[in-house]
């Protein structure tokens, strides 16, 4: 059976169902095909919540990015009926001279972003958290968490809803491009022919046929990470926590405080960044000793409300290109091939607009974004 399409996107977690979404509700014929269920349990988009901020440590070229990914949302929401978007605040925390609390900084004097400044003690009177000496917090009101299997179920079932196609556990097993046109054959005997291909495949991007012969070695580091719940010491009181980052000179931690929709009061605290490197296929899923240590030494020093039993764990991935910085944009040698992927731990709050970016360089062949600096060529020698 041979399917011809405008468009297919191939792998469809957070960023490939916000782009296979964008894509059907435009009337464009679409396929999406993903290896797992949706949402997966074996991608990056996992772990009930990821903080959403536009007080942006990585580069201030992102806020733009962010405040329209904020309203499409806030639209998702309202087409699905439910909160997917919790606006509890976010704590950027760290030395004044920490890179990450300058990029703050810088992003927030751009683009004249709402914010206030604390000391160490006014961090712990508002917050309950137990900053250094030498820190200074950058609060952000209007930031929050995200629930993620719910936004990627969102834009899935507003894909369908629109006409596309949705394959699951389907593999693609062989990629030809060719001008102006893309064949896809898939593991169970059928063949998709599309006049776009946006690649949407996460930490399994790098084994995706035919892609590496374009843009050659694609330069991407997965990293093992792990998220961590924690219940609260019994009889501790607390000030009601917001989303936090905290950036300490050799590592950074992030928390997300209890979610209403889940059944206990769990904090969710991670370490960010620093997990070894691993392949998706070989990925340790299973929680160590040490997983839960690194964390637990940081929540007692830092988070006395989250102090208490673990509660549940998982692990995920972060696909990490050199200067983590996305991989998207149209293939210079294949320019009916959307690329979408490299986003580096800090990635699925902007799966919205990423979404509607997909949609425009494949119906458009532009963006209204500047995307010089996710260009997927960008690493080639």
């Amino acid at each position: 059976m041979t399917a011809r399409v405008d468009a297919l996107v191939l792998g469809v977690g957070g960023m490939g169902a916000a782009a296979l979404a964008h894509l059907a509700s435009r009337g464009l014929r679409v396929v999406g095909v993903e290896q797992d269920e949706i949402p997966s349990v074996h991608g990056s988009s996992v772990g009930e919540t990821r903080v959403i901020r536009k007080a942006y440590a990585e580069d201030p070229r992102y806020v733009p990015l962010l405040a329209r990914a904020y309203d499409l949302w806030r639209a998702l929401e309202a087409r699905a009926g439910q909160a997917l978007l919790e606006r509890v605040g976010c704590l950027n925390l760290g030395p004044l001279d920490h890179a990450a609390i300058r990029g703050v900084l810088d992003s927030v004097t751009r683009h004249g972003l709402p914010h206030a400044r604390l000391g160490p003690e006014e961090v712990r009177a508002r917050f309950g958290i137990v900053a250094r000496a030498g820190d200074v917090g950058v609060f952000e009101e209007d930031a929050g968490y995200l629930r993620v299997e719910a936004c990627t179920k969102a834009h899935a079932d507003w894909a369908v809803a629109s006409g596309a196609v949705l394959r699951t556990r389907t593999r693609a097993i062989d990629v030809r491009i060719e001008p102006g046109s893309v064949h896809v054959a898939l593991d169970d005997g059928s063949t998709v022919n599309a006049s776009h291909l946006v690649v949407a495949a996460g930490a399994w991007l790098p084994s995706v046929p035919g892609i590496g012969a374009l843009v050659g070695p694609l330069p991407l580091v997965v990293e093992r990470q792990v998220q961590l719940w924690f219940g609260g010491p019994p009889g501790h009181p607390s000030p009601p926590l917001p989303a936090f980052i905290h950036f300490l000179e050799d590592r950074a931690f992030y928390g997300i405080p209890p979610d209403p929709t889940h059944g206990e009061p769990a904090t969710k605290v991670c370490r960010h960044h620093g997990g070894e490197s691993t392949s998706p296929d070989a990925l340790d899923r299973s929680l160590r000793a040490d997983d839960e240590a690194q964390v637990r030494a940081y929540v007692g020093s830092h988070v006395p409300a989250a102090d208490g039993p673990l509660l549940r764990s998982r692990v995920c991935m972060y696909t990490c290109t050199p200067d983590e910085h996305f991989l998207v944009g149209r293939l210079a040698r294949a320019p009916h091939v959307v690329l979408l992927g490299g986003f580096s731990g800090h990635g699925y709050k902007m799966a919205s607009v990423v979404g509607e970016i997909a949609a425009d360089l494949v119906e458009k062949g532009t963006s209204a974004f500047d995307l010089g600096m996710f260009a997927p060529e960008r690493f080639a020698s």
